[in-house]
Formats: structure tokens, sequence, C-alpha cells
């Protein structure tokens, strides 16, 4: 199933639920709603209109119509946007609409391919200025397609995992997740490069058996569950105690935990199991806004766009 019908299928299954309500049923807690994303400071001009779980854009960011800066972030780094353009708007205040997705790059490449984003009722048919991803698939993408004229690795992370507060299943690393009493919350390979890195650290940690049994024997059974969108997906499903565990970078256990303070707990993945993974900017051979491109690649690596990124628990691109 495409990413973008998935998604029209859960907007109608919501709006479903809502109508069977009855009309007198209490709103959710408060602290549930709370949890919800999105989790950026919205646009302060324009008329709020955000429905939890009904009426909601989460990773797609700022001014559609006319931007003079497009950037399509790999997801996990939405929790940076709304400071990073600021800033970037403090040093280049010549550029004020500026549009930025948040999407898995999987997906990111095929919009790029096919020329449009289609999510729920909206179609995004914007080109990117500068595209990021894992330093790796950047110069994949690079040797496949000749997308950029230039490239410059911006930052580096590395995974935990994301349990609820208190990890009260006493998961004490990843050999853990392989446990039948566990439930496991995993980005799709299929769409995310996280999940390639998670399951290399699987064979790192317990061999192929491991890796067998979350991924196929615990997907088989229901007890790990593969996200669409695992940046937005697996901190939900770990704050509703849907899943009890979580590989996920560590930037958004992070973020989730010591920024939002959501009830969810970070458990250290050691460096001999862990990876430190580059993530690099290309600017786009046919960037409608070269100009701003430019700016804006070389502000990622300035001290202003990296005070941004050290504020949100990112590594410097250079280790």
């Amino acid at each position: 199933m495409s990413v973008s019908r998935a998604s029209t299928l859960r907007l109608a299954t919501l709006l479903l639920a809502a109508f069977l309500l009855p009309a007198a049923a209490e709103p959710p807690p408060a602290a549930t709603t709370a949890w919800l994303p999105p989790w950026n400071p919205p646009p302060k001009d324009g008329e709020p209109f955000t429905v939890p779980e009904i009426d909601i854009v989460a990773d797609l960011h700022g001014d559609v119509v006319d931007p003079e800066l497009t950037v399509f972030f790999a997801g996990n780094q939405f929790m940076v946007v709304h400071d990073l353009v600021e800033a970037f708007r403090a040093a280049h205040p010549e550029y004020t609409r500026i549009f930025v997705e948040t999407l898995p790059p999987g997906v990111l490449e095929k919009q790029v391919e096919q020329g449009a984003l289609v999510v729920g009722n909206l179609r995004v048919a914007l080109k990117p200025d500068v595209f990021t991803a894992g330093g790796k698939r950047l110069d994949e993408l690079q040797q496949a397609h000749h997308w950029f004229s230039s490239s410059e690795v911006y930052c580096r992370n590395r995974l935990a995992i994301m349990v609820h507060q208190g990890n009260p299943k006493h998961i004490a690393g990843l050999a853990d997740l392989g446990r039948a009493d566990v439930r496991v919350s995993m980005p799709n390979p299929q769409w995310e490069g996280i999940g390639r890195n998670i399951e290399a650290l699987y064979r790192k940690a317990g061999g192929s058996a491991l890796d067998d049994t979350v991924m196929k024997t615990k997907v088989a059974d229901g007890s790990t569950y593969l996200t669409l969108i695992h940046h937005r997906q697996t901190p939900l499903r770990i704050l509703r105690q849907q899943s009890d565990a979580a590989p996920v970078w560590y930037t958004e256990a992070y973020f989730q935990q010591s920024i939002l303070h959501n009830p969810v707990s970070l458990v250290e993945i050691p460096p001999e199991q862990n990876v430190d993974v580059p993530y690099a900017a290309g600017l786009m051979l046919d960037a409608p806004h070269p100009a701003a491109a430019r700016a804006f690649m070389q502000f990622l690596l300035s001290p202003a766009g990296q005070a941004v990124y050290r504020r949100y628990g990112f590594e410097p691109p250079q280790p």
C-alpha cells in the first residue's frame, strides 16, 4: 500500500471514529492530548486550526506558496526545524518564505522522482533546493541520479532505545528486544534508512538469530510493529504503551524525554554495538533557488546553525 493511500485510510478511520462517538463524550485527558504531534511551535501568522488526530499536518513546515527556499530533511530532524529556520532568517533576512518537509528519506526520494507529494487531499508539487539524508544514502543517490552539485556533512547521530518512563520491562540492551514479552516498534527498512542501521545492530548484538527474531518471527506474530513514519508513530506507541521498546535515533529519545518532558526513558546502546552516522545535505543541481540553497548549506555549518543541532543532542560533523 502506498504511503499516500495509507495516510488517506488512516484519516478516514479517525473521522469515522469521531462521528461514532456519543455526543456527550468527554474529551481525552489533557496529558494524552499534549503528547500528540505536532511537536514544533506553529507559525504565528494566520488562523490556527489544528484538531488532534483529525486535522493535523506535522511534517510540512512553513510557507508552501511561492517559497524562497525549500528543504527536504530526513524526518528525524523535525525537532530542529523551528529554531533552525528562525536562526537562518535572522542571519539572512532576505529570505522570509521558507518551506521544509521532514518525512522518511524513502518518501522524499519518491517525491523528487514523481514531482509531487500527496498527503490526504493535499498535493505539494515543489522541487527541493536542498535534500538531506544519511551520508551513505546521499552518496548512493548521487551515484545513481547525479542530483547534487555539492554536498556537506553537517552533523552526526547514534542510536538508542526508547522505553516507557521507568523502563517497566527492564530493557537493558538490544538483545532484550528479542524477548517474547517485549513489544517492539520498529521502522520499516523499506522507507527508513534507520531500519537498515538497526538491523545491523541486531546482528552485532545477537547475530542473525536476533535480527530474524525481531524482524521475521515477531513481525509475523504481531509483537514487532513496523511503522510508516517512525519519528511520529514510535513515540506515540511508547507513550500509549502500545509498544514496550523502540530503537530510535538518540536525538528522538532525548527530545521526548529531556525537551518535551514526556513520560519516556532513554536506554543507551554501548559504543561497540552502536553506529556513528553522518548526516549530509546536498545542493540540488536543478535547485529553483540556488543562491538561497548555497546560503542555507553554509549556514548549516556556521556556529549559529551548529548551535541549534547541539541544543537537540546531535553531534558535530567531525567525530
